[in-house]
């Protein structure tokens, strides 16, 4: 390929939209005041543009605490001012999301790459991974309206509940279904008790959704 080529191909396109894939695995945000994004994730930017790490109770995602989302202890970064920022998490797919008012979904905490500050968020955890242990994964509550992105490695699957899902598989659900943890005996005994597939979430109802990948990520614990 000449080198010209090269560059005009892969060059950033023009939009209007504030969240625009520039490619599968890469999202360009154009700001304008204050987005949060995955700490870790931003690959570049041009503008006049700040950036915060946020951990504390007041303003970051709470539940994630330091260390859970990146090794500086540092999970969430506010973007402010006016330019573009190009965010990408580990060659991960990028789904970009728009959330109307009243329209909400539950992301798994690993899977959160970036949201708009119009969007409202608040921490939980589901379940217990572990008889005696109070362990449990991290999710984030993402409300509309507002532009969200979340992540996950390979093109997704969605499915309607009643169904089961691997907790390492897991992305996200729509935000009516509160799944249990529970742990099948048969697995355990068909493949090992060290294996995650000993622990499944339980998704009951007739209603709603829930996304799974093709890729067991460790997933976050509280």
């Amino acid at each position: 390929m000449e080198l010209e080529n090269f560059i005009s191909e892969n060059a950033p396109e023009e939009s209007q939209d504030t969240f625009e894939l520039e490619n599968k695995k890469l999202l360009d945000i154009d700001v304008d005041g204050t987005v949060l994004t995955k700490a870790g994730s931003m690959i570049a930017y041009e503008g006049d543009l700040s950036f915060t790490g946020k951990s504390s109770a007041e303003g970051g995602l709470t539940g994630f605490i330091k260390g859970q989302m990146s090794s500086e202890g540092t999970p969430v970064m506010e973007v402010e001012g006016t330019g573009n920022v190009y965010v990408a998490d580990q060659g991960k797919k990028i789904q970009p999301l728009s959330l109307d008012e009243g329209e909400s979904i539950t992301v798994n905490g690993n899977d959160v790459l970036a949201f708009e500050d119009s969007v409202d968020y608040k921490i939980g955890t589901i379940g217990s991974l572990s008889g005696a242990s109070a362990a449990g994964l991290t999710n984030v509550f993402l409300s509309g309206p507002g532009m969200v992105a979340i992540t996950t490695h390979g093109d997704p699957l969605v499915l309607e509940p009643p169904v089961k899902t691997d907790p390492d598989a897991t992305v996200a659900w729509s935000s009516d279904l509160s799944p249990s943890i529970n742990t099948d005996r048969s697995l355990a005994n068909a493949i090992g008790q060290s294996s995650g597939e000993t622990y499944q979430m339980a998704f009951e109802g007739s209603s709603g959704f829930v996304v799974v990948q093709p890729f067991e990520e460790t997933a976050q614990r509280a």
